[in-house]
């Protein structure tokens, strides 16, 4: 299955956010598998994971290094990906330099759309939550400015709108 096929299936299955979800499906019936790529100006699916600590109650956001906002582990599918679920997962774990995440299971908690500067008009992003190990020990990446643990009810005060609704969703499936 290719990961074009896998994300529409993915969306499909996704029960929430029902305008929104017809909203990438019919994003990408128009525009196929390039609609899944950094390349489509016209939007992009992207993946990512906000990485929780459930028994400590947090969770790790990164300094986006462009946008200079705290935000989940994430970005743009590669052709390597096998699946969004696999994409999301690799890009938690690359931002965040914790080795042994899982993916939290049911598939996505959201799914959340925000422009972003051209060439590209909008990301089409599917979110996941990671689940961190017990002795997880964080590491900046490249992309990253830093990288901190923040308690569930300290997001508010550093990050978007996005992110809080994010964690807010995440906590309700844990």
């Amino acid at each position: 299955m290719s990961l074009y096929d896998d994300t529409v299936l993915v969306l499909k299955k996704y029960e929430d956010q029902p305008e929104l979800r017809q909203a990438y499906l019919d994003h990408l019936s128009a525009h196929g598998e390039a609609g899944m790529w950094k390349a489509c100006t016209a939007g992009h699916v992207t993946a990512s994971a906000l990485v929780v600590d459930p028994s400590r109650g947090r969770v790790l956001l990164a300094l986006h290094k462009k946008l200079r906002m705290w935000l989940q582990m994430g970005g743009h599918c590669e052709p390597g990906d096998t699946s969004l679920a696999a994409a999301a997962l690799r890009e938690a774990t690359e931002e965040s330099g914790v080795p042994g995440l899982t993916l939290l299971a049911g598939g996505p908690v959201r799914l959340d759309r925000h422009p972003i500067p051209g060439p590209c008009t909008q990301h089409l992003d599917v979110q996941y939550a990671a689940l961190a190990p017990s002795d997880a020990v964080e590491a900046i990446s490249d992309e990253s400015l830093d990288l901190r643990w923040f308690a569930y009810d300290q997001v508010a005060s550093v990050a978007d709108e996005s992110v809080v609704r994010l964690v807010e969703a995440t906590r309700a499936r844990l």
